[in-house]
């Protein structure tokens, strides 16, 4: 349970701001179907952090639990830096969204924006460092989702409210603190 949850409340603070959340408003004031939005929002998110999710089991079996525990912690302390980075959409991701329709757009859309995206890596890390890939990705994908869905339903005026500096802020510290328990031991005296 620690893992669905950790996963949902970090992946959704790391998604506040970031380009998928970008991208969420603008396919919402584009076709004004949040449905089909959301549907596609959920089914990219669940391919690509499942293939997340196994990468990081897969890692899992390849290091020693000293190089991993290293890795890991190495890691969260980087996605606290990447965090405060903010994101903007690709030109190329937006384009897609005319031809294929508004589901087939926001699902190769959100899959293509979060290949290689902040919470697509922390998606690896969590599910190593938890070893549970299912619940990492039912909690990142929850968070995907409660980050995102305001946004189709909001719009650009809500984002405009939250300030989006501390929001970053905040998910940073959580990353830190997740990479500095992780690289002294004390996540597993936890149980995370």
């Amino acid at each position: 349970m620690n893992a669905l949850l950790t996963s949902a409340g970090v992946v959704a603070l790391a998604e506040m701001g970031d380009k998928t959340q970008l991208l969420a408003f603008l396919l919402a004031a584009r076709f004004r179907r949040p449905v089909p939005i959301i549907a596609g929002i959920l089914f990219a998110t669940l391919l690509n952090h499942g293939l997340a999710g196994a990468v990081g089991a897969w890692i899992t079996q390849l290091l020693s639990p000293m190089m991993l525990r290293w890795s890991i912690g190495l890691l969260f302390l980087a996605m606290a830096v990447w965090t405060m980075i903010p994101d903007r959409i690709e030109e190329e991701e937006s384009r897609a969204a005319g031809r294929l329709g508004v589901f087939g757009a926001t699902f190769v859309t959100f899959f293509l924006a979060e290949m290689g995206d902040k919470t697509q890596i922390a998606t690896i890390a969590m599910a190593a460092q938890f070893q549970s890939a299912l619940l990492v990705v039912a909690g990142t994908t929850l968070g995907m989702l409660v980050a995102d869905v305001p946004a189709v339903f909001l719009g650009e005026r809500f984002a405009n409210r939250i300030p989006m500096r501390l929001v970053h802020g905040i998910a940073a510290l959580i990353f830190v603190a997740l990479g500095v328990a992780t690289l002294t031991g004390l996540g597993e005296r936890l149980g995370f």
